[in-house]
């Protein structure tokens, strides 16, 4: 059963400073929770192409996987996929202007569990949903009050 996971958030915020926030891959770990650490396997700038290491902490497990940016559209749209077993995953980021002052992000996550991960599907969907749910409200605070 795939996995298609869609959560949204406006944040009081013209869009260029939630993507240039949201958008930069070394930021991270300050508004998701369950990322450790992110190391650039190219260098910067981020662009098509990119790699990115992610360490994070997923369901009691410490997860190590590689990113590679497949759309970039500055303050628009980030696309990443990872092919790694036993659950390719590919994250979307997309910012949208409501007026001059707010923007609402979509951040969707979506992939096919392969394996034994296909069993836990439904229960891995629910988590990415509320995991995602808490990172964006993280978010949201730490860009409009500056703490998290």
């Amino acid at each position: 059963m795939p996995v298609d996971v869609r959560t949204e958030i406006v944040v009081a915020l013209p869009r260029e400073k939630v993507a240039s926030y949201a958008g930069d891959p070394s930021n991270a770990p300050e508004w998701y929770a369950n990322i450790l650490d992110v190391e650039w396997e190219t260098r910067p700038p981020l662009r098509e192409g990119t790699r990115l290491g992610f360490v994070a902490r997923f369901l009691g497990r410490t997860l190590r996987y590689t990113y590679e940016v497949i759309e970039l559209v500055p303050g628009e749209r980030l696309v990443m996929r990872t092919a790694q077993d036993p659950f390719p995953m590919e994250t979307t980021y997309s910012w949208e202007s409501l007026d001059a002052h707010s923007t609402r992000m979509v951040l969707r996550n979506r992939g096919e569990p392969s394996g034994f991960a296909k069993v836990g599907s439904r229960m891995m969907a629910a988590a990415v949903e509320r995991a995602n749910r808490k990172d964006l409200r993280r978010l949201k605070n730490l860009l409009e009050t500056g703490r998290p």
